[in-house]
């Protein structure tokens, strides 16, 4: 993508209002725009990140076997009344009716649809378990929105929802849902902690959240050290750290005895980006689902819940992988893999060499926001590091003339002189 056709609106200042970094960065690195209270526009880059995450979320979904379907935004009253949630839900849900004077709502969540959809269309134990997922916009009327899309009324989220037989099957359907959680994030380079977390308006009686550890992140967790030794691709990652303490503070406040030594208790800042529920037939009894058992007899089944915040995690990534430049995607959810700069745009050999080199790129299927524009070399160095692309291919007059590019990684600030061949191989092409 050439940066002199593209639609990337940088911003030299920090916007006044903008309070915590992911938001303020989000704004200067053109990914987002503020439409209305809590409401953003995603811009390119920042939808090519969005796309990312979700495709990851997807992948991992799709791995342990849960099976994708759309919801609609906008939902009826009459679902939500089945449940009981319609008067209970408080002020965050959204309410109107339509022209026909119909209750209806956008929805936050989706517990009541997909209940209904399933007691609709299935009749059989041999029907279960199934685990189904949307990923899908919501909204939250928050009385007060804030942090960017870290708290914002509108949020693209992924939830997906268990059906099983009963409560043994729905253990396994929750324990799938965790490993899956544990690879998601892993994927994205991030380490989570799974934290035992209070069931809430969603109800049941098991429950975790993913937090990823940030210095800026808006809870105080406690956890044993020992989660830290936990690979998260080792069998019996799951169980073990469904066994190691971890808690954020307001829960950990009301332990009497804490069960961990005071040498290993750890307290972090970490920012929830996933949530997983089993709350039993809380939803399933109150709507009317059943199925006929193998014994022909009627059965309740068992749900889970399980949501990521796709969009939050934008936020998220950006509090735990920036530095005082800008951002530092992952490679695994950047916008580009490689910016390639031509330090003197309008010089001949310059542009011949950049283009050939983008060219190459292209071709090898590399990734590459080519920095075209006739500017200075500061502003485009500037511009890479604020947005946060994990590679730089840097053409310059004196590279040129000795046949070499210099190729920067913008985590570790490396730098090295490479022939082109070298530069392409090292970036996979």
């Amino acid at each position: 993508m050439r940066l002199s056709r593209y639609f990337l609106p940088l911003l030299k200042e920090t916007p006044t209002d903008a309070q915590i970094v992911s938001h303020q960065l989000m704004l200067r690195a053109g990914l987002v725009r503020q439409t209305s209270a809590g409401i953003y526009a995603w811009l390119p880059v920042g939808l090519r990140v969005l796309n990312k995450i979700a495709d990851l979320v997807r992948r991992e979904q799709d791995r342990a076997g849960a099976i994708e379907l759309l919801m609609p935004t906008i939902q009826s009253a009459d679902l939500w009344r089945q449940s009981g949630r319609y008067d209970a839900y408080g002020p965050e849900m959204l309410r109107f009716k339509d022209r026909h004077e119909r209750e209806m709502l956008y929805g936050p969540t989706n517990e009541e649809m997909i209940t209904a959809l399933f007691r609709d269309s299935v009749r059989s134990y041999r029907d279960l378990p199934r685990t189904l997922y949307h990923i899908q916009w919501k909204f939250r009327d928050e009385v007060r929105p804030r942090f960017g899309v870290m708290r914002g009324r509108e949020f693209l989220m992924k939830d997906a929802y268990s059906f099983d037989l009963d409560e043994a099957g729905g253990k396994v359907s929750y324990n799938a849902m965790f490993e899956a959680y544990l690879r998601t994030f892993a994927a994205m380079g991030l380490k989570a902690v799974p934290v035992r977390a209070p069931t809430g308006p969603i109800g049941g009686d098991m429950s975790h959240e993913f937090h990823i550890l940030a210095e800026t992140g808006e809870s105080e967790i406690f956890y044993d050290s020992a989660i830290e030794d936990v690979d998260v691709t080792d069998p019996e990652a799951v169980s073990k750290l469904s066994s190691i303490y971890a808690m954020e503070a307001e829960e950990h406040e009301k332990v009497t005895n804490c069960p961990v030594p005071a040498e290993r208790l750890l307290s972090r800042r970490g920012i929830e980006v996933g949530h997983i529920f089993f709350f039993g037939t809380k939803y399933s009894a109150s709507m009317g689902l059943s199925v006929q058992g193998q014994d022909g007899k009627p059965v309740t089944p068992q749900m889970g819940s399980y949501g990521i915040g796709v969009s939050r995690l934008v936020g998220a990534v950006i509090e735990a992988c920036h530095d005082e430049d800008g951002i530092i995607w992952p490679e695994a959810i950047a916008p580009f893999k490689v910016g390639l700069i031509n330090l003197r745009s309008g010089d001949a050999a310059c542009d011949v060499a950049a283009d050939d080199l983008y060219a190459k790129l292209q071709h090898a299927g590399i990734e590459t926001l080519y920095d075209d524009r006739d500017e200075r070399g500061g502003a485009k160095f500037a511009g890479m590091d604020l947005i946060g692309i994990p590679w730089q291919l840097v053409v310059g007059p004196k590279g040129v003339s000795a046949g070499v590019v210099e190729l920067k990684h913008r985590k570790t600030g490396e730098r090295h002189e490479l022939s082109v061949d070298a530069a392409l191989e090292k970036l996979g092409g």
